[in-house]
């Protein structure tokens, strides 16, 4: 498996994984206009010339916020969503972030155990967040320990 930048070639695939995971997927549409959008990175794990996932992080400043993480059904559980997180971790800390944030279903017992288990914490909810079915959203964040003085 690797991980490297989506390219707008990706789109397409990405928005198929979207529909196969979420019930309220994100269009192809959406999508290029976020991975347009400057503040944006974009990556994908690749198994053989085929996406396997993919994770998006919006940084502003010294802030990052996970805007949607991904794996295909066919491959998950293969540890694929922990390297990407992981590759986001790497990144926030190259970087300079002072956190990291998103949001997840509190019933998505396995993503809040592989973001707990990189040190996020929970530090709020959102109320009626999602819908179909309707449920609110926990705030996750990690804070980073800043190396600017």
């Amino acid at each position: 498996m690797s991980i490297k930048k989506m390219t707008l070639t990706n789109i397409s695939e990405v928005a198929e994984i979207e529909r196969l995971c979420f019930s309220h997927p994100w269009s192809e549409e959406s999508i290029k206009d976020s991975f347009d959008n400057p503040c944006n990175h974009f990556y994908i794990s690749e198994e053989e010339n085929k996406i396997t996932g993919y994770i998006g992080l919006s940084v502003i400043i010294d802030e990052g916020y996970i805007l949607n993480v991904a794996v295909h059904p066919d491959y998950q559980g293969m540890g694929i969503g922990k390297e990407l997180v992981k590759y986001v971790n790497d990144f926030a800390v190259e970087n300079n972030l002072a956190f990291i944030t998103l949001e997840v279903r509190p019933s998505n017992e396995k993503a809040i155990n592989l973001y707990t288990g990189f040190g996020f914490k929970k530090v709020g909810e959102r109320k009626d967040y999602y819908s179909n079915p309707k449920e609110n959203a926990l705030l996750l964040t990690k804070y980073y320990i800043s190396k600017k003085e």
